[in-house]
């Protein structure tokens, strides 16, 4: 998969036990063109399709790069095509609308590009791809997905759990301790490195800021952050997603007094992110002991400080804590997604993504028939 933030194309090569436990057997991160990102970023970001034709062409590049992972993933591993049951392929957003975004069309919709007749051809593997859709035409959000995958793997007797992901977008899965599994809630909270990154590779040049050190250099500025949290997107109740078409260097730019440090609007940055994830939490299961952390934003320090400031008595750590790499948890849980839909099985939590019931995700396309060229 390739997140909000286009920073590279997650690959991981999971085995799943009879018991349905995933296992991370390699993950690797791949570049994407430079070309290709940003124009992938300025789309995500609200710039116009040019045509038509720009549309089919990124949807075959994008498919193109994904098959190009798979394949140098397999390198990797000593792994053959006729060793792997299926790709889950998540596909890169070019827009997520779903009920409720600030969007003025009568249609929710979500769209991801990566075209898996491609992936398939390249690969000669079955592809699953496509999972967010069938959500949002029952009326849920199409995200966030992977809250089943959390439960099944991070949730607690012993104590209420939450499993933050801060990629581009920021999101949450509650895990109560009833052992049940049937109190799991999930949501997006807003922005994460996302609007960081987008703000540092303006003033900096530089695609991150780097274990937070430009945001530690700065300093909160409260005005500004009023403003930021003044957003309304904030207040929805969940069920509720976003991206980037909300939160975008423009909206940040349309909030600034044009006389913040740069510095200091990357630490303001940094806070609204962690005060949006804590009132979250805090408002939806404020006995949350244990904060276990993935994505992009795990390797921030300032970040999950600034988070732990607003969570005291409660431990942010990583999830490689509980045996699962953060950088690959998302990538894994496409290849959950992709097996439960070849088994016929919901891959959605309607009490999650506020769909009108369970439903089995994605569409499946057939590896090669005949062996690969």
């Amino acid at each position: 998969m390739s997140g909000t933030s286009a920073d590279g194309i997650d690959a991981a090569l999971t085995r799943f036990d009879a018991d349905g436990t995933a296992r991370l057997e390699l993950g690797r991160t791949y570049p994407w063109d430079p070309q290709l990102r940003a124009r992938l970023v300025e789309l995500g970001q609200g710039a116009a399709l040019q045509s038509l034709d720009e549309f089919g062409d990124l949807d075959v590049r994008i498919g193109e790069a994904f098959a190009a992972a798979t394949l140098q993933l397999l390198e990797e591993a000593g792994a053959a095509p006729a060793d792997i049951a299926a790709i889950g392929s998540h596909g890169q957003t070019l827009r997520h609308r779903p009920a409720g975004a600030a969007y003025d069309g009568h249609h929710p919709f979500t769209l991801q590009l990566g075209d898996a007749n491609v992936i398939a051809e390249r690969c000669g593997i079955t592809t699953v791809a496509d999972f967010r859709r069938r959500d949002v035409a029952a009326g849920g959000q199409g995200a966030p997905l992977l809250p089943a995958l959390h439960a099944a793997m991070l949730a607690s007797a012993d104590e209420a759990r939450a499993v933050l992901n801060l990629g581009g977008i920021a999101n949450l899965t509650l895990l109560p301790c009833d052992g049940t599994g049937a109190g799991v809630a999930g949501f997006d909270t807003g922005p994460a490195n996302a609007l960081m990154d987008a703000w540092c590779e303006r003033v900096l040049g530089q695609p991150y800021d780097k274990d937070g050190r430009f945001a530690a250099s700065g300093t909160v500025d409260p005005a500004l952050l009023a403003r930021l949290l003044d957003e309304p997107w904030f207040a929805l109740a969940p069920p509720k997603s976003t991206g980037r078409e909300q939160f975008h260097i423009d909206w940040l730019t349309a909030r600034l007094g044009g006389t913040e440090a740069p510095a200091d609007v990357q630490a303001t940055l940094m806070q609204l992110t962690a005060a949006t994830v804590a009132d979250a939490l805090l408002a939806r299961q404020p006995g949350t002991r244990r904060v276990l952390v993935c994505g992009g934003g795990v390797h921030n320090a300032a970040l999950l400080q600034a988070i732990g400031e607003r969570l005291p008595g409660v431990v942010v750590e990583s999830t490689a804590a509980c045996g699962l790499d953060p950088d690959f948890v998302e990538a894994m849980g496409f290849a959950w997604l992709a097996r439960q839909t070849l088994a016929g099985r919901p891959g959605n939590l309607p009490g999650v993504t506020g769909a009108r019931g369970p439903r089995v995700l994605g569409a499946i396309y057939p590896g090669n028939l005949s062996p690969l060229d």
